[in-house]
């Protein structure tokens, strides 16, 4: 076993997960969350700073002398949920792997030249954190900007301790689309004189639901899912408008931005040819998250030499899932990493996965995320002269 692990083996990062899962926090401010952390890095001698759109942390561990920078980044924020805010994504497991790094590091920091920049970010689930992080100077903290960054996300439903990464393209870019149509209303009983939005409501969610197959190579995809549909109040009313909203994911931002076009051509066609006005509202969402791919390799032979070939899995194609870490990647070359955290007691292949209300997360992975986090700061680090 590497000292790193051992030393993270020693941390007991459970026990700051297990704080962080039973207050849980969503959007940009979470005063608990930051005062858990900032309390977790006290006494480490590092150079700490506050956010001020958004409750993040931002800490520095100096090594010996001058070098580059490494960024190594968590997300905070929990998930809203009817009942109430829920870690089901992870997040916590997320924050205690990088608060373990920190001490890791900064027990070695006679090791390195160059500085390792913490990066502890609310807002993930939606809310673009990572862009006004990097508005707020992030990446100019040190000095130097970073020649690398790494993050780690844990997956409910793979084995415990498999990491995995793709290079390139790894997470999709995603955006929303909004379509309001506009007709007039009247009873169920005369509907020759409505213009009524159902049935154009429903022709549009057919026909967008076709523009994947028919207008997009299959081997560039796109993903289009209308997740909220809304008309009418009474079985024998015709309704003035009827509403539906969409995600929209592709794994480039050109080829998302044409998928947009199209999705809102097509929303104008359907609503004119039923006699209707249409509202298209199309906000952009997170852009992709394209992996390094040389620092992909760097975490395949870090993960090989701490744990063994065995735990690495690289991926063989991209998630049309999204976060904001591509922010950070378009600025910085790096790698976001999953890392496994299924329960021994659940079958990987059935077991609920991220953003799942009954999700759970093996906390025995927290030592060698914080310990892969760290090995890889050192390996872009040079060594102290």
């Amino acid at each position: 076993m590497s000292a790193l692990l051992a030393d993270a083996r020693l941390l007991g990062l459970d026990r700051l997960r297990r704080t962080l899962h039973e207050r849980p926090e969503t959007g940009l401010h979470l005063p608990r969350t930051q005062q858990a952390v900032l309390a977790a890095l006290d006494g480490l001698g590092l150079e700490l700073h506050t956010g001020t759109a958004l409750t993040s942390v931002v800490g520095v561990v100096s090594g010996t002398r001058p070098g580059p920078t490494v960024l190594l980044r968590a997300d905070l924020d929990a998930l809203e949920f009817p009942d109430g805010p829920r870690h089901a994504c992870g997040h916590d497991q997320h924050a205690a792997m990088l608060v373990g790094a920190a001490h890791l590091l900064a027990a070695r920091r006679d090791r390195f030249a160059g500085d390792v920049l913490l990066m502890f970010q609310p807002g993930e689930e939606g809310h673009d954190g990572a862009r006004l992080m990097l508005a707020e100077g992030l990446l100019e903290t040190t000095g130097s900007r970073p020649v690398a960054a790494y993050a780690l996300h844990s997956a409910a439903n793979t084995p415990a301790g498999q990491f995995g990464s793709t290079a390139g393209p790894a997470l999709a870019a995603s955006g929303t689309l909004a379509v309001t149509l506009h007709g007039a209303g009247g009873h169920g009983a005369w509907p020759h004189r409505t213009r009524d939005p159902i049935p154009a409501l429903a022709e549009l969610v057919t026909a967008l639901g076709a523009l994947p197959a028919r207008r997009f190579d299959p081997f560039d995809p796109v993903v289009l899912t209308v997740g909220t549909v809304h008309a009418g109040t009474r079985p024998a009313i015709v309704p003035e408008r009827a509403r539906l909203e969409a995600t929209l994911r592709a794994l480039s931002d050109p080829t998302l931005e044409r998928l947009a076009e199209v999705a809102r051509a097509t929303a104008r066609g359907v609503a004119a040819a039923h006699g209707l006005e249409a509202r298209i509202d199309y906000t952009p969402g997170y852009p992709a998250t394209v992996n390094d791919p040389d620092e992909a390799d760097r975490v395949r032979a870090a993960v090989t030499e701490l744990f063994g070939p065995e735990r690495f899995v690289r991926g063989t194609r991209p998630a049309l899932v999204s976060d904001d870490i591509g922010r950070v990647l378009a600025e910085v070359p790096g790698v976001m990493t999953s890392l496994g955290a299924c329960p021994a007691d659940r079958d990987p292949h059935t077991a609920p996965g991220n953003h799942a209300p009954d999700a759970v997360f093996d906390d025995a992975v927290l030592p060698d995320g914080a310990a892969l986090l760290a090995e890889l700061a050192l390996r872009r680090l040079p060594a102290r002269g």
